[in-house]
C-alpha cells in the first residue's frame, strides 16, 4: 500500500511506521522534526504540523491508507492546547482524506474517551462516552473520535482504535515518568493496591493498527471503535514494582487512599488554575482514578473484526524492555 502516518516522531508512530515499511508497503510520514532512523529505512519524510490544514493535504496525496497517529497527551494544560491538535488536527486529516480521495482512516484513540473515574471492568465498546471529563485530553480525544467514525462511508472507510497504556523499548513517556517520580520518592500506592488495569506491548499495538486498515479493506469494522491491551489484566501495582525491579529501584512502600488523593488532587487543580502554574501538579482527580480504580477491556470485539491477538506476551515483552536498558546508564533507562 502507499500509506501516510502522522506523528511518527512518537513512540507508538514510529512503530507503525516501521512496520508498514517492513512488510514492504511505500510509507509517508508527517512529522514536525526530522527522525532520521525512520530515513534510513526508505521512509518518506513530511515535515509538517497536523495544525495546518495545507500540510496536511499535501501528506495525503497519493496515499491509499492514513493511519493519524499524532496527538497531544498529559492530565493538565489549557484546553485549547490539546483542542487545536487533538480535534481541529483530526479534523483537519479527515478533510484531507475526502479531498485526496484516500480510502482509509485509522485513528489512535484512548481508552480514556469512556473513562469517567469510576471503575472499568470487562467493559466493551458499546458503553457510552463519559458525561464527566476529569482532564482536557479524553474530552479532545472522544470529539476526534467521534468525527472519525461519523465520516465513515463508501468513499472513506474509517475506524478507531483504543490501545490502554502503551508501553515497551523507547518510550519516553509512561514508564520512564514512573520510574523518575521513584527516585525522587514521590511514587505512592493509591487506593487500596487491588485494582487490576490492561495495558499494551507497544509492538502489538502497532500491528492492531496494520490489522485495521485490513479490516476496513474487506468490508469490516467501518464506523466502529475497538479496544486494544494485551487481553491479560493484570493488578497494577505489582506491574509497577516489577518495572521498578526492572530498574534497580525498590518496590512502592508508601501509600494513599484514595479519597485522600482525589482530594489533594482536587486542590492542587485548584491551586495550580489560581496561580497560573503551568507544569503539572503532582496529583490531580483523573491521576488519582487512573491509579486506584480498576480499568481493563473486553477485546471481542477486536478479536473478532481485525484478528488481532497479542503476538508478544507481557512476560516477553518485559524481557524485551529490560534488554533494551541494557548499557544505559544506571536506574535511567
Amino acid at each position: 500500500m502507499r500509506v501516510l502516518v502522522t506523528g511518527a516522531s512518537g513512540f507508538l508512530g514510529q512503530y507503525v511506521a516501521e512496520q508498514l515499511a517492513a512488510r514492504g508497503d511505500t510509507v509517508r510520514v508527517l512529522v514536525r522534526r526530522d527522525v532520521p532512523e525512520l530515513a534510513k529505512l526508505g521512509i518518506e519524510i513530511a515535515r509538517g504540523d497536523v495544525r495546518d490544514p495545507e500540510a496536511v493535504r499535501q501528506a495525503a496525496q497519493g496515499v491509499e491508507v492514513v493511519f493519524h497517529v499524532a496527538g497531544v497527551a498529559g492530565i493538565w494544560g489549557p484546553w485549547q492546547h490539546y483542542y487545536a491538535t487533538n480535534t481541529l488536527g483530526t479534523e483537519n486529516v479527515i478533510a484531507a482524506c475526502r479531498r485526496e480521495g484516500v480510502g482509509r482512516l485509522v485513528y489512535t484513540s484512548s481508552p480514556s474517551v469512556t473513562f469517567d473515574g469510576t471503575p472499568q471492568c470487562g467493559v466493551d465498546e458499546s458503553g457510552p462516552y463519559s458525561e464527566r471529563w476529569l482532564c482536557h485530553y479524553p474530552h479532545s480525544k472522544a470529539l476526534a473520535e467521534q468525527a472519525v467514525l461519523a465520516a465513515n462511508g463508501p468513499e472513506l472507510a474509517t475506524c478507531a482504535l483504543r490501545p490502554h497504556l502503551i508501553w515497551g523499548p523507547r518510550d519516553h513517556h509512561l514508564v520512564p515518568r514512573l520510574l523518575a517520580r521513584a527516585r525522587a520518592g514521590r511514587l505512592r500506592r493509591v487506593g487500596d493496591g487491588t485494582n487490576r488495569i490492561d495495558m499494551v506491548y507497544v509492538e502489538n499495538a502497532a500491528a492492531a493498527h496494520l490489522l485495521a486498515a485490513e479490516a476496513l479493506a474487506a468490508g469490516r469494522a467501518g464506523g466502529k471503535a475497538y479496544y486494544i491491551s494485551q487481553g491479560e489484566p493484570v493488578n497494577c501495582w505489582q506491574w509497577i514494582d516489577e518495572l521498578l525491579a526492572l530498574a534497580g529501584l525498590q518496590p512502592v512502600k508508601r501509600s494513599i487512599s484514595f479519597g485522600s488523593a482525589w482530594r489533594v488532587g482536587a486542590a492542587c487543580e485548584a491551586i495550580y488554575t489560581l496561580l497560573g502554574i503551568k507544569s503539572e501538579p503532582p496529583m490531580t482527580r483523573f491521576l488519582a482514578s487512573q491509579l486506584a480504580e480498576s480499568h481493563y477491556f473486553n477485546l471481542d470485539a477486536a478479536r473478532r473484526d481485525l484478528g488481532y491477538v497479542p503476538a508478544v506476551s507481557t512476560a516477553e515483552g518485559m524481557l524485551r524492555l529490560a534488554e533494551s536498558w541494557k548499557g544505559a546508564t544506571v536506574n535511567e533507562p
